[in-house]
């Protein structure tokens, strides 16, 4: 046999077998943000009990900066055998446009794994804001206009993107005012330095229960469980109005088809099991339906993500670099 047929049998015989056999030594799962926050939370949890199916344990790297496309590049540029992973919320949707210099191109640069979650956000303002409801706070919004000040932890986070789509729906320019971080927006949110801000529900629940910010709608579809009484945004009158913190999971591109689908298994499993569903709630999130949690579902989201951000973040005019 010639040495590049036999190279090519020896390829057909080993590909299949190391993917059957895959894995066989600890995953890398890179978040792209720092240790502690919401994306880092999920993906430890979530890790830990994919780690239960895959027989491998699965470790957690922190890569922040830039907004989650330093750690998003990192997973790009890592080889393609499933075992360095991304998790990554729909700041990789948004940075296709907010970035106009990235490193990788997010709608070719990985194979999609499957949804993990989508956690909805809720629109808050400081406790003594005069609008009382959403529809109040749109009407004054549109009176007010720039003398409005909307908080948010920089461009391309989850509460700077729910900004700008508010604006475009209501057609209304806010003064934006910058923080570094969700906890210095949310301390002068609750001084009442600043009027308005949209924060995950895993941080607001409490300020809003305890009646130090004002509530005006949640940003899914649903209402939150742990705040049945305040309205999601379609129902107070945003019709249309939707944002939520969805994370998903990838791999780089030209990771072997049946590696991926062990890790979409693995996931899928691992979605199904109560004690993840448990430690979801307690930040206020559910797990992805079985069913959602699929490379192709997965991928629909992203590209459908990608195309709803653009025209947004073109007509705000706000960019990254």
């Amino acid at each position: 046999m010639r040495p590049l047929a036999a190279l090519a049998a020896l390829l057909l015989v080993t590909g299949p077998t190391s993917a059957q056999n895959y894995p066989i030594r600890p995953i890398t799962l890179i978040v792209p943000f720092p240790a502690g926050g919401p994306t880092d939370t999920v993906a430890r949890i979530t890790a830990q009990e994919m780690t239960k199916t895959l027989g491998q344990p699965i470790v957690i790297e922190n890569v922040g900066g830039a907004g989650g496309t330093l750690g998003a590049a990192r997973a790009a540029r890592s080889a393609p055998d499933g075992y360095t992973l991304l998790i990554h919320h729909l700041g990789l949707a948004s940075a296709a446009t907010l970035y106009r210099k990235l490193p990788y191109d997010a709608r070719t640069a990985f194979a999609p794994i499957g949804l993990v979650t989508d956690a909805p956000m809720t629109i808050i303002g400081r406790a003594n804001f005069e609008p009382n409801t959403l529809s109040e706070l749109v009407a004054f919004a549109k009176t007010h206009r720039e003398k409005v000040t909307f908080a948010h932890a920089g461009l391309g986070a989850a509460n700077q993107l729910c900004g700008m789509l508010l604006q475009a729906f209501i057609q209304t320019k806010l003064t934006a005012v910058f923080y570094r971080g969700g906890g210095p927006l949310l301390n002068d949110l609750l001084g009442g330095q600043v009027d308005l801000g949209c924060e995950q529900g895993t941080t607001s629940t409490g300020p809003i229960s305890a009646n130090r910010v004002k509530p005006y709608a949640v940003t899914t579809r649903t209402r939150l469980k742990s705040l049945p009484d305040l309205p999601t945004a379609e129902e107070a009158g945003l019709k249309g109005f939707e944002i939520g913190v969805w994370h998903g999971l990838y791999a780089p591109a030209r990771t072997p088809t049946p590696v991926v689908q062990k890790l979409a298994s693995a996931l899928q499993t691992a979605l199904r099991d109560p004690d993840l569903a448990k430690r979801f709630e307690t930040i206020n999130t559910e797990p992805i339906a079985t069913n959602e949690a699929t490379p192709e579902a997965l991928k629909a989201k992203l590209l459908g993500e990608i195309d709803r951000w653009a025209p947004i973040i073109k007509d705000a005019g706000q960019y990254a670099d």
